[in-house]
């Protein structure tokens, strides 16, 4: 398998594991950026046309968008088979909603000149090409369609659990490649979109210690893949060096996520 075909087996699989312990811990807490995501669509006028939520993993977007779109056609596109399972289980009994298990990095040439609007928190940066997929998504828009983007930068925190994170893996993985960062304003000026906002948002997080936090992650969240790749040798260094160095009791920290808003 070549690498991205690979990186997405790896992801599939991941989140397959990872998907109930995702909806219980990680949904809960994440619920603020998707509410600003979904808000900006539901907000303004849209053309005809269907929403498309790629990398919709459990769908926690569903709710606000069915609230928001009561007689639109609502499309949640997703890797892994057990997060599109419990997409699934949200969305029975709409007869408006379907969730697709596909790889939402390349939508095939029927979404293109498609869809009112495009809805996607934190999966653009688990994906093997974030820019061109974001293009991608761009481009499924009609004119008048809006895009709504929220994805975690390179730098999530200076001080917190995930900022600590970052140190621990950082000293023995490879620093992940973060150039695609600085391109999207040219990809989506290619895609023929223009971005209304680009910012940063905060929200505040809390979890009841840090073994909370790792076990979340490691079992519910983006360090499953780290797992599986690594092993449980790996994984076990890491978790005693990440405890170590982390405070004790409560942690309440303030994680920052990139916000892209863009119209065509």
């Amino acid at each position: 398998m070549g690498g991205a075909t690979e990186r997405l087996t790896l992801l599939a699989r991941a989140w397959d594991e990872a998907a109930e312990e995702y909806e219980r811990y990680f949904v809960p807490r994440f619920a603020p950026w998707v509410d600003q995501a979904v808000g900006a669509v539901t907000g303004q006028p849209l053309p005809p046309g269907q929403i498309l939520v790629p990398c919709c993993g459990t769908f926690p977007e569903l709710p606000a968008l069915q609230a928001g779109f009561p007689d639109r056609e609502i499309f949640g596109v997703d890797l892994s088979a057990g997060m599109v399972q419990i997409a699934r289980a949200r969305a029975a009994g709409s007869w408006n909603v379907w969730v697709v298990e596909g790889n939402a990095a390349t939508l095939g040439p029927e979404w293109t000149d498609a869809c009112a609007g495009v809805v996607s928190v934190f999966g653009l940066q688990q994906l093997p090409d974030p820019a061109a997929a974001l293009a991608d998504w761009a481009q499924a828009l009609r004119p008048g369609g809006c895009l709504s983007v929220v994805f975690w930068p390179t730098e999530v925190e200076s001080d917190g659990p995930f900022a600590l994170l970052s140190q621990v893996l950082a000293a023995h993985r490879p620093l992940a490649d973060d150039a695609w960062q600085a391109q999207l304003g040219n990809v989506l000026a290619g895609a023929g979109v223009t971005i209304e906002r680009d910012e940063y948002l905060s929200f505040p997080m809390s979890h009841e210690h840090a073994e909370a936090f790792w076990t979340a992650m490691t079992s519910g969240g983006p360090l499953r893949s780290v797992a599986l790749a690594e092993g449980d040798e790996f994984m076990g260094a890491m978790r005693e060096t990440f405890l170590a160095a982390a405070p004790a009791g409560q942690w309440n920290h303030m994680p920052r996520a990139r916000w892209i808003v863009a119209r065509r």
